[in-house]
């Protein structure tokens, strides 16, 4: 009987406290819909600070080599890019988008292209401004987020190196559209692409949690999960949204790789979860 007497108001109370979570959770989706690409910013400066690989610009040493060809890129976790993909590099103008952190862009100033780096992180910007005073080489150096339009005028640059980071903007197709018009005619796009798998999957990569699309700004289930691991605004791309998206744009696709995680239980079972794709304008 104290059971029964109790239940209803033990219910009462749950009720409430649902209800305010879920009130605080809509209203975080609110502020995270307007401040996505800031919240994405201060996560991956946070990263870095926590040693990040993907944060750690290459050394003296490397740069060294890289001048006698000696190097390797990455566009996804694993897999290094053909240097044929890029071919010859000298006096070419090369975009890094959303490509900080003192990791190819040195090497292909190293190699005698000109170098532009675009990123909304303040901590992979501070790399590549480190490693070029250390190296003593020009780089121009621009924070912006790249879900906006591109502040380069049309058919500026020869290459355009892309690493995987789509999966931290709601809509990548006009991603796509501003890469064709900020190339010029015959130049190249190499872009590292999360196709979503790592989205289904709890964090072990055992059970299947999540239907896709993943999307944070629309599911709370989704940015509670961001939330608790630290994970900023991130979203799930189909295949069709990033390489179709490309040829939809007007670029040509000549090569593509997949790649995957690095380390995990889908990596052990040889899941690809990355493509890598070479296309020309």
């Amino acid at each position: 009987m104290l059971v029964s007497l109790l239940a209803p108001k033990m219910n009462v109370l749950i009720n409430e406290r649902g209800q305010r979570m879920k009130n605080r959770i809509t209203m975080t989706q609110k502020k995270a819909k307007m401040d996505y690409t800031k919240i994405n910013a201060q996560t991956i400066d946070s990263w870095i600070e926590d040693g990040w690989m993907w944060g750690k610009p290459i050394s003296h040493e490397e740069f060294v080599r890289a001048k006698s060809g000696d190097y390797a890129v990455k566009l996804t976790p694993t897999k290094n890019v053909p240097k044929d993909w890029l071919g010859d590099l000298n006096g070419k103008k090369v975009l890094g988008l959303a490509s900080g952190g003192g990791q190819q862009m040195p090497v292909f100033t190293a190699l005698g292209a000109e170098c532009t780096v675009l990123d909304y992180s303040g901590k992979q910007l501070e790399a590549e401004r480190m490693v070029a005073e250390r190296e003593g080489y020009r780089i121009n150096i621009i924070r912006a987020d790249m879900s906006n339009p591109l502040p380069f005028d049309d058919s500026f640059f020869d290459i355009i190196f892309h690493p995987v980071s789509n999966c931290y903007v709601e809509e990548v197709k006009p991603i796509w559209h501003e890469c064709y018009r900020v190339l010029r005619k015959g130049g190249v796009l190499v872009s590292g692409l999360d196709i979503g798998i790592n989205y289904i999957f709890d964090l072990e990569e055992r059970v299947l949690t999540n239907t896709l699309p993943f999307n944070p700004l629309k599911n709370e289930e989704h940015l509670r999960q961001m939330q608790d691991s630290n994970g900023g605004v991130q979203f799930s791309h189909t295949i069709e949204e990033q390489i179709n998206g490309q040829l939809e744009a007007g670029f040509a696709l000549t090569n593509l790789y997949d790649d995957t995680n690095g380390f995990g239980n889908l990596h052990e079972h040889n899941v690809a979860s990355y493509v890598a794709t070479r296309c020309v304008k």
